[in-house]
């Protein structure tokens, strides 16, 4: 995981489902939007339904990157 302008980027390129979806999940624990790099040709599918069931956004950057960013709370 890096981090650079406060994007959260996972790189999950070589891992085979679900890890990228995992970690992705994992980052969006402590960040509000996550650049997700995989590889996996099944990687878009799990990322989608994982953002769909969490209520997060989910979008196709470019071939293998993809964002998460989940719903922020104000007080």
């Amino acid at each position: 995981m890096t981090a650079g302008n406060g994007l959260v980027e996972v790189d999950a390129r070589g891992m085979r489902c679900p890890w990228p979806a995992l970690r992705a999940a994992r980052a969006l624990r402590t960040h509000c939007a996550v650049l997700v790099r995989a590889d996996d040709p099944i990687a878009p599918k799990e990322l989608a339904a994982l953002a769909q069931e969490r209520g997060w956004s989910f979008e196709i950057r470019a071939e293998n990157l993809f964002a998460l960013t989940r719903a922020t709370t104000t007080p």
